[in-house]
């Protein structure tokens, strides 16, 4: 890779050991990747939970936080994705003080490095948004795809330390999304069928994920009848990103890089559409059907709510009281959090029997162990990423719209 002096000082130790080892870590990715230089970053945005991270994790983040504050500190905003637990509802959710031990440690060490606790991956939504073409490294996969494809921003999926290091150098390497030749169109889409709901719009995110399946595919979807909103969006990109390990998607007339369709494929020759039609959407339902079965916990996450979206929790679950033998799960940032406590929503969701849980993701949160302590299996939510992933963790996920999710918690079975 072709290195500024800046970059070269760095190789050589001179902006400490700490920048020394992330330029190391990051010229070996740019290396794997043949980025031929670097790119300046205004964000970055860290996946770091301490399940992820464990005890050597932990250690080696704190070995970083002792060094001298010139040579630790992050030089740009350097945010961080859920954690690992809530300190005010770990108790409730059967967590241990082992979890949060090491979760308090954790957090010590990011503060020392000057890292921004905000615990969240909608920081699109709640935290200095990505702009059409700002240079980003951000790790969690709903982050980046958000930031791409509605924000036009440019970010690769870092992982943990890639993202440390682009804190500490300022830079990421030059490949992938942050070319202009790898954002072009590579599969067209048309709806048939319009989703109506947040679990409809993950599941059109599974649907075209599925088709899709690669890091490079860049799918447009047409065929749309009305542009969908934050939240919609947000669903369909997590899981598209989730199913499909996408990083980009256009819609034209609603993306920023996509005006018309020919922009979205960059001029060049338009594929066939693959029709995504009303009974692709019911195939992708009854791969997690399970009507009639005990629910033994609903869970709203992956990705975090909006403030909308615990309004429309809070408004469901008024006057009602969910099952005694059902847990109900809600997750949302911490500003987020702090906006719902305010108006009263963690009030009513919490008198109707759920948990609100700040700054968490429920499958990051320790879920094998939860469900063991807990005696959870049938799981049902409207996240299609979260169907997709939280099967991994020993539950038996069933994916339904909001409605029919607090209404099965009500009843203690899935409706």
């Amino acid at each position: 890779m072709r290195l500024t002096d800046e970059e070269k000082a760095m190789l050589a130790g001179e902006a400490g050991p700490a920048r020394q080892w992330a330029i190391k870590h990051q010229i070996a990715v740019g290396d794997f990747f043949d980025a031929p230089d670097f790119v300046p970053v205004g964000q970055a945005h860290i996946m770091a939970d301490t399940e992820s991270l464990g005890e050597a994790g932990v250690v080696w983040l704190e070995e970083l936080a002792q060094l001298p504050a010139a040579d630790r500190k992050v030089r740009i905003p350097t945010i961080t994705d859920p954690r690992g637990l809530d300190f005010d509802s770990y108790k409730r959710l059967k967590q241990t003080d082992t979890m949060a031990g090491l979760e308090a440690r954790a957090i010590a060490a990011f503060e020392a490095l000057g890292v921004l606790m905000t615990n969240t991956c909608i920081n699109y939504q709640t935290i200095l948004p990505p702009v059409k073409g700002e240079h980003l490294a951000m790790g969690d996969t709903g982050v980046v795809i958000y930031s791409n494809s509605v924000a036009g921003a440019r970010s690769n999926f870092e992982g943990g330390p890639s993202a440390l290091s682009a804190g500490l150098t300022g830079r990421t390497p030059r490949y992938g999304y942050h070319l202009d030749a790898h954002r072009a169109g590579t599969r067209l889409f048309e709806l048939k069928h319009q989703p109506r709901d947040f679990a409809d719009w993950g599941a059109l995110g599974g649907i075209v994920g599925k088709a899709t399946n690669s890091y490079w595919g860049v799918p447009v979807v047409t065929g749309l009848s009305a542009v969908p909103n934050s939240d919609e969006l947000k669903h369909f990109g997590a899981a598209l990103a989730s199913f499909g390990s996408v990083a980009l998607f256009h819609m034209p007339g609603v993306t920023p890089e996509a005006p018309l369709l020919t922009d979205a494929f960059q001029g060049r020759a338009i594929p066939p559409a693959t029709p995504v039609t009303k009974a692709d959407f019911d195939a992708f339902y009854a791969g997690y059907a399970a009507k009639g079965d005990k629910v033994d916990v609903v869970v709203f996450a992956a990705p975090q709510l909006s403030l909308v979206e615990m309004g429309q929790v809070a408004d469901l679950l008024d006057g009602r009281r969910i099952n005694a033998e059902t847990s109900l799960i809600v997750t949302t940032s911490p500003e987020i959090k702090f906006a719902a406590d305010r108006m009263g929503l963690t009030g009513r969701i919490e008198t109707a029997g759920g948990i609100v849980a700040s700054g968490v993701c429920f499958y990051q949160s320790y879920a094998r162990e939860m469900a063991e302590a807990n005696g959870w299996s049938r799981l049902l939510t409207n996240s299609a990423k979260l169907v997709n992933i939280i099967a991994g963790y020993g539950y038996k996920p069933t994916l339904a719209s909001m409605q029919k999710c607090i209404d099965s918690a009500v009843a203690g079975r899935v409706l």
